[in-house]
């Protein structure tokens, strides 16, 4: 069960960054305009992140089971539908449904993690996902070189699509014989004034954060940000009133009561937002900047992924005492990485050995605090949870891109001096993530001191939201 789960969410992550690689070999094949190309690669991106938390509204709904094999029948279809497409008006519609597929997909990955396991073997699980969601970012770059250098058939970028289908067929078939049965979703109507306002709010936010920086920033990018602050706390008021009527909103806020799962999330979104920037203005400096190959920039990162990976299944195994100061510890790793690789603008051999250590960092912080947050929460906030993290991880990497792109491709002076300079605020947001991480651990021993349920002003308000239900 939990293999199918993770391929799939493997699946979706590779496809947010393979076509970063693919995209000038789309150009010369069909002659999109700028825009269309930028549509061609963010728009998958867009619908993403648009629909997360509303894909695990779903599944909590119609069963978790049930929409993720929808979600990957979905998928499979648009990869064929991309790698056929015969025009870029095609190419970005398929894009648009493969997104929206894999946010009717990814949610159903946590939320079953977190009903189907328990203490170490939850662990464990949760362990796997987080060298999933690194491994899969990385993989699509270094796949996306492998196959359009390869040029296998002459089908040119079409295969960084094409290989979904075999892949997709065969997780669908097992997904059919393993994934355990839905036990019956919880009743309640789909609350569309809220999908209404999150449909806006979020593209409000996310449009000019992923073509702001290419456009310029004309004034429509500001007049959009400065209307998704209403918008979305127009959402949050109503998730509250439904909530407060004993109806069922998309996102039962009462999860984020609890200060842990607050400063968690928060913490995650900083320390997220510098890993997708780094790809981003890594592979910029390794090709503009020293004249490294594609296929160099996405190897380099092997050994990222690599200590990222241990650093999951690590976890479980340390002394309760030393696994409680992990996020503080991995986010100071994480800081030291990035600060020494800006400094000494490493090449070859150390910049290898600095990102795996970059890699030990943000996988000890990332998955101590996916744990933490998710830890004492109980099954019912499992979709609210699943969709509140997901949308929490894309959000903030699509505004890491934007704010350190920017940074990094507006300073003067040379390719080597902009890189250092970011890598200096990378580390920065890094050491605010240690901080963030530290706020929560405090507000976790808070909780246990005051006996769970007992004295916690969140913990009341939850119990007490809870009653109305």
């Amino acid at each position: 069960m939990l293999a199918v789960l993770l391929l799939g969410q493997f699946m979706v992550n590779v496809d947010t960054a393979i076509v970063n690689v693919a995209s000038p070999a789309v150009q010369d094949d069909l002659h999109p305009s700028g825009g269309a190309l930028e549509l061609v690669v963010s728009g998958y991106t867009l619908a993403y992140a648009v629909l997360l938390v509303i894909g695990a509204r779903l599944g909590d709904a119609r069963g978790h089971r049930r929409m993720f094999l929808l979600g990957l029948a979905v998928f499979t279809a648009a990869s064929l539908a991309c790698g056929l497409a015969p025009v870029t008006g095609a190419l970005v519609a398929a894009r648009l449904v493969q997104g929206a597929a894999g946010a009717l997909m990814v949610p159903q990955v946590l939320s079953g993690i977190q009903i189907h396991f328990t203490g170490k073997a939850r662990a464990r699980a949760q362990g796997l996902l987080v060298l999933t969601l690194s491994g899969g970012a990385v993989a699509g770059q270094v796949l996306g070189g492998v196959m359009v250098s390869a040029d296998l058939f002459g089908l040119g970028w079409r295969p960084v699509f094409l290989v979904n289908v075999p892949v997709g067929v065969v997780l669908l078939i097992a997904g059919a014989r393993l994934l355990p049965r839905d036990a019956g979703g919880r009743a309640g109507r789909l609350d569309l004034g809220g999908v209404a306002l999150l449909s806006a709010g979020v593209p409000l936010l996310t449009v000019p954060l992923m073509f702001g920086r290419e456009a310029g920033w004309p004034a429509w990018t500001w007049i959009c940000l400065a209307a998704s602050v209403p918008v979305l706390a127009l959402f949050v008021r109503r998730q509250w009133r439904v909530a407060a009527r004993g109806g069922t909103p998309l996102v039962d806020l009462r999860v984020l009561a609890r200060p842990v799962v607050a400063w968690s999330l928060g913490s995650i979104a900083l320390a997220t937002s510098t890993y997708f920037a780094m790809l981003f203005t890594l592979a910029l400096y390794l090709q503009q900047g020293l004249g490294k190959s594609a296929m160099f920039s996405g190897l380099v990162l092997v050994s990222w992924v690599a200590a990222f990976g241990v650093a999951g299944p690590l976890l479980p195994r340390l002394p309760a005492r030393l696994a409680a100061h992990a996020p503080v510890a991995g986010y100071l790793i994480l800081a030291a990485a990035y600060l020494a690789t800006g400094l000494t603008r490493a090449d070859g051999a150390l910049l290898v050995v600095l990102l795996g250590f970059g890699g030990l960092g943000l996988g000890l912080g990332f998955a101590s605090q996916l744990g933490r947050a998710t830890a004492d929460a109980p099954a019912r906030f499992a979709a609210d949870l699943s969709g509140v993290i997901n949308t929490n991880s894309q959000l903030s990497a699509v505004a890491g891109v934007a704010v350190f792109g920017t940074l990094y491709l507006g300073l003067g002076g040379t390719p080597r001096h902009a890189f250092t300079v970011v890598m200096a605020a990378f580390a920065g947001t890094a050491l605010a993530a240690c901080a963030t991480a530290f706020a929560g651990w405090r507000a976790g021993r808070r909780e246990h001191a005051d006996g769970g349920q007992g004295s916690s002003p969140a913990r009341r308000a939850e119990a007490t939201a809870s009653s109305r239900v």
